[in-house]
């Protein structure tokens, strides 16, 4: 299985809204597997298709911290807020498309959730803490928003610029 490239920010796939998953076939389920692998090698706990340069509604998400735990390794297709908590959390948040850059950002504490798992079957969850702001961050992905898209501006372009010159060097390494 392979560890899929992951997008850079600034790139203009990840500022673009994802595409509706509409067959749930042996592709998609090989590019969740993939997704997952990529998201653990990082390591991260979430990753979005569109992160991987695939503008499709699928996003893979393991919140799983604690030592000696079992993971709890998911795949959202199409995934839909279909509620919030008044209740708010402040979280510091990160990105694999943003590396080494972190950010306090306040979203909603719980989020219900509906998506299409890989079988076809219709789900729906509850999410608190870790995984309520994760699943909000990569649907965000998904909607071609970036946590950094909820700071002040100066501090959003002092991070863009890191980046860029992030990019620069990797290119030189290549």
């Amino acid at each position: 299985m392979a560890v899929l490239p992951i997008l850079i920010h600034p790139d203009p796939r990840l500022k673009k809204a994802a595409a509706p998953v509409a067959d749930i076939g042996s592709d998609l389920r090989r590019l969740a597997d993939e997704m997952l692998q990529t998201m653990y090698d990082a390591p991260g706990i979430g990753l979005a298709a569109p992160q991987v340069g695939v503008l499709q509604r699928l996003l893979v998400m393991d919140c799983v911290k604690e030592e000696g735990a079992a993971p709890r390794p998911m795949a959202l297709v199409n995934p839909r807020v279909t509620w919030t908590s008044d209740e708010t959390n402040v979280y510091e948040e990160g990105c694999l498309s943003i590396p080494e850059q972190y950010a306090e950002i306040e979203r909603p504490a719980e989020v219900e959730v509906a998506w299409t798992d890989l079988d076809g079957q219709a789900q729906s969850e509850r999410f608190a803490g870790l995984w309520a702001t994760c699943v909000q961050h990569e649907i965000d992905h998904l909607d071609g928003k970036l946590f950094i898209d909820y700071l002040k501006p100066l501090k959003r372009q002092m991070i863009t610029r890191k980046m860029v010159k992030l990019k620069r060097e990797l290119a030189r390494a290549g």
